[in-house]
């Protein structure tokens, strides 16, 4: 029992004695490690800027040219195009049969030529008569029947003459031609079905003269003019476009009004969804950062400041309306501070930073994503 005590106390001396000596070692190859280069980031200004508060509002892309086409003829449909057909103005959209049309300007041409020779037998007559009248020959009311006979005459032929253009334009009307260019995008009705007056065919929409149809509250009518620039957003992808019109008419039920914006080149396929962002009230000067220079999480915003000697520091903020790439922003942040807009995720407080370019900070947020 003895020598176990022995043995312990010995084994309690030695550990003690080889504790100083770990700890310095330690604190050796602490000293001799590097400091980690300094992160690189890409920065911009906080700084006073003209934004207004936004509302996003709901909207659709429309065609400016959007009809459903008819006809003010009737009859059997003999082509109508297929849907997905692009079409430019004057081509034929759909034809109508045009046996019956067709023989009724042959008879109104048949009676035309009829009452012609009528009328020119008349005139011979009539000229024969005024003749014979000037040597007083016959009697007067002969002559009068003959000249009242080629009037009337002449008034049936320019009847008949009506009757066939008035077929003629029938005919035309068998042939549905696109008004505008653009594409089927439905077919109303088939080959082989009767068709009446009227009655719409297909359905043709200019795919490029498109525009942006929002329907906003009535409120916010008073700030938007036209031609102002307002952002646009689909999906993902946002932009700038112009007002081209505001329809100065209220719905009564929804309290909301029409506003047009064009899309420009490039535009999105009609029908899609879009968010445009109303002012919401007159323009202010606030203090503003680059959107990209927040980072936001479950408990808040904040952005990271570079302070004088290259280190970042965390500063809490509160974000507000945002005007395209600015987002104005209230806080303990003040205008002129640097503020990073790329690799801001990435820092911690009091860690050394270095200005690079946008291609650097890229190829660092890849290095120390690989490595994590």
């Amino acid at each position: 029992m003895r020598n176990k005590l022995l043995s312990a106390a010995a084994i309690a001396l030695a550990l003690a004695l080889a504790s100083p000596l770990v700890a310095t070692k330690t604190q050796a190859q602490q000293a001799k490690a590097p400091e980690p280069p300094p992160t690189p980031v890409e920065v911009a200004r906080a700084d006073i800027a003209r934004i207004a508060p936004r509302r996003w509002a709901p909207g659709s892309v429309v065609s400016r040219d959007d009809a459903k086409l008819a006809t003010s003829a009737a009859g059997r449909l003999e082509y109508v195009a297929e849907v997905g057909t692009r079409l430019k103005a004057g081509d034929r959209i759909a034809k109508l049969e045009d046996q019956a049309i067709r023989l009724r300007i042959e008879d109104a041409r048949t009676e035309v030529a009829r009452i012609k020779a009528q009328r020119e037998l008349s005139d011979r007559t009539r000229d024969r008569l005024e003749k014979l009248a000037s040597t007083n020959s016959i009697a007067a009311n002969q002559l009068d029947e003959a000249r009242a006979q080629v009037l009337q005459l002449t008034a049936q032929l320019q009847q008949v003459e009506v009757r066939v253009r008035s077929a003629q334009y029938d005919l035309e009307q068998t042939e549905v031609r696109a008004p505008f260019p653009g594409v089927v995008s439905e077919r109303l009705a088939t080959r082989g079905e009767y068709v009446a007056t009227g009655a719409s065919i297909a359905h043709l929409v200019d795919t490029t003269n498109l525009e942006a149809k929002v329907q906003a509250p009535l409120a916010l009518a008073a700030l938007v003019k036209p031609e102002m620039k307002l952002p646009v957003r689909i999906g993902d992808r946002e932009f700038k476009a112009s007002v081209r019109a505001v329809v100065p008419i209220g719905e009564e039920r929804s309290r909301q009004f029409e506003l047009r914006l064009a899309l420009g080149e490039n535009p999105p396929m009609v029908g899609s969804a879009l968010e445009v962002a109303l002012p919401d009230r007159e323009v202010a000067q606030t203090l503003a950062v680059p959107r990209d220079a927040l980072v936001v999480r479950e408990n808040g915003s904040y952005v990271m400041r570079i302070k004088a000697d290259n280190t970042a520091e965390r500063v809490e903020v509160k974000a507000g309306a945002s005007d395209g790439e600015l987002t104005a922003v209230t806080g303990e942040l003040s205008a002129g501070d640097t503020v990073v807009v790329r690799g801001a995720e990435r820092l911690t407080v009091g860690q050394k930073v270095r200005i690079a370019e946008r291609a650097a900070v890229a190829a660092a947020g890849t290095t120390s994503a690989r490595s994590g």
